[in-house]
């Protein structure tokens, strides 16, 4: 362990002189007591991790070609994210510290402990929780609810007819649903787990189940997160993804449209959904409308998950367990040529895979009523039938394990003088570059019989840290190290002048390729509720284009004075107040208040140009 290095970090960390350091996560309170108290266990833990590394991934490590994600909580043999099967644990019932909850009888009781269980899991896993489809998990318990309302009403005798008591139920049921879902919302933005420093990263998916219940439940999350929170703020969880499928929801005649409709009213509103996109070909394999768990789902853009070796092909009880990502333009720097760069690649993606497998074989050795949460209530596939007194094991061979990349775009204009957006040779030398790493995970899952994938990494804090590691061992090099940040993944560069329709094209072929999980965004400029239809055709041609993962942004401002949402300048023009929160996404989420952005994503934010829809 370096001591001097340690030292240096915690007397940064406590006397907040170090903003990046403080605050890596926008999602964290580093500047709090207990965010100070993690910092300086998690700068320690790190300091620990480096000696459980072999000497050539520590070097790799250490140089800046490779990161390794969540490092702090390495030592701890948590896993990344889960999709958890909600409906199952529900129906089972869970234990929570020392309480046992039972199965809920109504929507409001569910939607009450589906709260309870992503705070509880957050615990034991150091990435996002979600739920694959919330809307066929819990219509079961809103017709509980109308069926209670059917009983009561029966009983107080009220003397008016069947159809009458039906139709009273149903609206009971439905502000039942709404008063659930509005719960749900405020306890993902209010409920602090990690020592109090940090809400839950949660995702909720949805938008399928055409049943009356299944409807209820999507309308009125949709509805709760347009409403927004008690002050009138945008909620910043849960991430909402509506699934988009033709013959379901996209079109006029399907039975769901009116829930697309809505989702892109909420969106205008509140810059949620995202959209999970069903009809592309690599998420629709083994679709059956009447079975969710063959429905393709995500844990925001971190893990898409469905494909298994040890199983049935699903996303439930399965999620991530470990990601690491390499940094191209650090390998396109050091090479020769293009040849050459393709030999230093395929060396570090045997890095980062033999890293993975250390530290997959790490955590399966870990004791497992150390997540009595994750393991012993079911969350996680199979983990009710290990021995909690023994090692976690094979249990997690379901999950994957993920290599990802940042700065394709500045990579290609080391390689060739260009990026992606701005030549179709630059495009096409992009595609084979992530088509061999995609090709090099495929065969680590057949050479090792597990679920190896491939990430369009999501940086956030890593988009700083990246460029840091280049310039300390290449200094500034011209076109390259021009801003405080390297692009994320796949993306065309978020400075550089491109319509909507130009990016939806150019990133969509890297969404077949990133099956660990990617996103696309489009910047539209203007008030996005004057203008629903530019959205419509934003989402249209993300479907068209086979787009895995797509969201949309637009300037969201709201003046905490007064409480006036649009698009606010420098003063609110109500009442003259310079106290305005700027919700914008940073990643696949959302932030409002951007001085908890580290200085690199405050530079990209600054530094992002509207995309025209033509």
């Amino acid at each position: 362990m370096n001591s001097s290095r340690l030292e240096q970090e915690i007397k940064e960390i406590v006397g907040a002189e170090n903003q990046d350091l403080i605050q890596e996560n926008a999602n964290t309170d580093g500047k709090s007591p207990m965010g100070i108290m993690s910092l300086i266990a998690s700068s320690t833990a790190k300091e620990y991790a480096l000696d459980m590394l072999r000497p050539d991934i520590r070097e790799a490590f250490g140089d800046g070609y490779i990161h390794i994600h969540d490092f702090d909580f390495y030592a701890t043999g948590t896993t990344t994210c889960c999709q958890i099967p909600l409906g199952k644990v529900l129906k089972d019932g869970f234990t929570v510290g020392n309480c046992f909850m039972r199965e809920p009888q109504t929507i409001s009781s569910a939607m009450s402990l589906a709260s309870i269980l992503i705070q509880s899991n957050q615990n034991q896993q150091h990435g996002g929780q979600s739920y694959p489809h919330f809307d066929f998990d819990l219509a079961k318990y809103a017709e509980k609810s109308y069926n209670r309302h059917i009983r009561q009403l029966t009983e107080l005798d009220l003397g008016i007819e069947q159809a009458k008591i039906e139709e009273i139920a149903m609206q009971k049921a439905e502000d039942e649903t709404y008063q659930g879902a509005e719960s749900f919302v405020h306890n993902a933005n209010s409920m602090l787990t990690r020592n109090g420093m940090q809400v839950p990263f949660v995702s909720i998916n949805f938008g399928l189940d055409t049943s009356v219940f299944g409807r209820m439940v999507s309308r009125n999350i949709l509805k709760a997160q347009r409403a927004g929170l008690g002050d009138g703020s945008t909620p910043l969880f849960p991430i909402l993804v509506f699934k988009v499928k033709e013959g379901i929801n996209l079109n006029p005649e399907d039975p769901n449209y009116d829930l697309y409709e809505l989702s892109l009213d909420c969106l205008s509103k509140r810059l949620f959904p995202n959209f999970q996109f069903v009809d592309t070909p690599f998420n629709s394999v083994g679709f059956d409308p009447k079975d969710p768990s063959t429905h393709i789902a995500t844990m925001g853009c971190r893990t898409r998950i469905f494909e298994d070796l040890h199983g049935k092909n699903t996303v439930d009880g399965r999620g991530n367990l470990s990601f690491t990502t390499i940094n191209l333009p650090m390998v396109a720097m050091d090479s020769e040529n293009v040849e050459d760069f393709f030999a230093k690649l395929d060396n570090y993606m045997e890095l980062a895979s033999t890293q993975l497998l250390d530290r997959l074989e790490y955590q399966k050795s870990r004791v497992a009523s150390s997540f009595k949460m994750l393991y012993g209530e079911g969350l996680w596939n199979g983990g009710d039938e290990i021995d909690m007194n023994g090692q976690v094991g094979d249990v997690l061979n379901t999950g994957s394990l993920s290599i990802g990349f940042i700065g394709l775009a500045e990579t290609l204009m080391i390689l060739v003088g260009e990026h992606h957006g701005q030549s179709a040779d630059a495009q096409e030398l992009g595609l084979k570059i992530i088509s061999f790493m995609r090709d090099k995970t495929n065969q680590k899952t057949k050479d090792h019989n597990l679920n190896f994938s491939l990430l369009a990494t999501p940086a956030e804090s890593y988009s700083g840290k990246s460029i840091a590691k280049f310039r300390a061992k290449f200094g500034d090099v011209a076109g390259i190290t021009d801003y405080d940040f390297f692009t994320n993944s796949n993306h065309v560069p978020v400075y550089y002048e491109i319509s909507a329709k130009k990016k939806i094209e150019i990133e969509a072929p890297y969404h077949a390729l990133t099956n660990a999980g990617h996103i696309m965004y489009v910047e539209l400029d203007g008030d996005a509720k004057a203008n629903i239809e530019a959205l419509d055709q934003v989402v249209r041609k993300m479907h068209q284009e086979n787009v895995g993962y797509g969201s949309i942004n637009h300037p969201l401002d709201r003046c905490r004075e007064c409480g006036l949402q649009a698009i606010i300048n420098e003063v609110c023009p109500n009442c003259m107040s310079t106290d305005i929160s700027r919700i914008r996404r940073i990643t696949g989420y959302l932030v409002g208040d951007m001085e908890k952005w580290n200085s690199a994503k405050r530079d990209e934010e600054q530094n992002r140009v509207k995309h025209g829809k033509n």
